[in-house]
């Protein structure tokens, strides 16, 4: 089998490790079960959480097999690693909507008919207070768990603080490590290299518990050359679920990368090979303003997370808003996404078939504030419907005008754009 640390390591996607030695050997020698797990603190995954569904598809891609792991119990705790304040506990109905959420996520990236995926609920709920407090926690000191830095720092705010629920995650996460050790043979857990502390805890107590030599990685937390970490706290980290980022808007996220960071992100999050990444940084290098990197990103990880079809979707919605494909070619889908924040109006079937005067329609939509207002941008030459220029104030608007099935689209010089939605 290849050597996926060396993979991980050239990709950016390497931090922390336990012995590279005696893990490059385990991984070389058979086919290993790793694990690595997301609280559902969200609907949805998102871009902070890319590079972890990535280390995962790389580990799979040299032959390994996943458990994806979605925190139904840790999730109800929460995690204080590197947090100011504890976080808000959610209830079980909004922790079972995001668990749905975060499984389908697991398969825009993953292969899942290679792969396990598991709710540490399962597991949790049947046990006992006692049970758990015999079986686990006799094996975890105190002064240890207070030294970790993420916890060390939660007790040294005064005011703050840490509640022993949280101080108990830890011990949680350990206990799903050592379930899985158990239950699946899994013997590799990664995570963010925040959480290098509680995957410890779980490494050493399978050695306590089974005297089972297992493994452990973590992946840098990612930040832009601007220093901000990719986040749903930080609000610059699109979701990876189209219903709630688009793949034009995920595709245009990515498309605005700095220049700075543009051969680094081509190595966490494609599947580009290396000597193709640095043959397009030397291109993009030679030439920014073409921006040839960000296209290129932008396309490789719009097709990864939303797949060819999305990838069309998004590229004929920038062709259509930032440069000169005609609106009649899309689809009503790919139309709405173009213009997912123009003002929209819905305005009765009826209405169109009967035919609407353009100047009430601009009215209506809100392109003018009257019809005089409107009749004045139409002589002054700044109206198109849909691809076409306007000249007559006196056109009236039919079925034939449509961009799609339902929708036009009033255009008010280069930059506003306002629909017309007739159902």
């Amino acid at each position: 089998m290849s050597n996926p640390i060396e993979t991980l390591r050239e990709r950016g996607l390497l931090q922390d490790h336990t012995d590279e030695a005696s893990l490059v050997e385990h991984l070389a020698t058979g086919r290993r079960t790793f694990y690595v797990g997301f609280d559902p603190t969200a609907p949805s995954l998102h871009v902070g959480n890319l590079a972890g569904l990535m280390v995962m598809a790389w580990l799979q891609r040299a032959g390994h097999r996943p458990i994806a792991l979605a925190g139904g119990a840790t999730g109800r705790i929460g995690d204080p690693s590197f947090r100011d304040e504890e976080r808000a506990l959610m209830s079980d109905e909004e922790v079972e909507r995001n668990l749905e959420g975060i499984r389908r996520d697991f398969g825009r990236v993953l292969d899942m008919s290679d792969a396990i995926l598991v709710d540490n609920y399962e597991w949790t709920k049947d046990v006992t207070v006692l049970e758990f407090l015999r079986e686990i926690g006799k094996h975890f000191s105190v002064n240890q768990l207070i030294s970790r830095e993420a916890i060390r720092r939660r007790m040294e705010d005064r005011e703050q603080g840490i509640s022993y629920t949280e101080f108990s995650y830890t011990l949680l996460q350990a206990f799903d490590y050592d379930y899985l050790y158990r239950t699946y043979g899994c013997t590799l857990q990664g995570g963010g290299s925040d959480q290098w502390g509680n995957i410890l805890s779980g490494v050493d107590l399978i050695r306590r518990r089974h005297g089972a030599q297992v493994h452990a990685i973590t992946w840098p937390l990612v930040e832009g050359s601007d220093g901000k970490k990719f986040s749903k706290s930080a609000g610059n980290a699109p979701w990876l679920d189209p219903d709630l980022t688009s793949p034009f808007q995920y595709y245009q996220w990515w498309l605005n990368t700095d220049d700075r960071d543009v051969e680094r992100f081509l190595r966490m999050y494609t599947f580009l090979p290396i000597e193709e990444i640095e043959e397009i940084a030397r291109a993009h290098a030679d030439d920014p303003g073409s921006r040839m990197g960000q296209r290129k990103l932008a396309a490789e990880t719009t097709r990864i997370v939303h797949g060819d079809e999305g990838l069309r979707a998004a590229e004929q919605a920038t062709a259509v808003l930032f440069g000169d494909a005609p609106v009649s070619q899309l689809s009503d889908e790919v139309l709405a996404m173009a213009f997912e924040q123009a003002p929209t109006a819905e305005i009765p079937r009826s209405e169109l078939e009967a035919g609407i005067g353009l100047l009430d329609l601009m009215t209506r939509v809100g392109a003018s504030k009257s019809n005089s207002e409107a009749r004045r941008l139409i002589e002054q030459g700044g109206v198109r419907v849909n691809d076409e220029p306007i000249t007559d104030s006196a056109r009236v608007v039919g079925p034939q005008d449509l961009a799609t099935a339902t929708t036009l689209v009033i255009r008010v010089g280069k930059k506003r754009q306002y629909l017309a939605r007739f159902l």
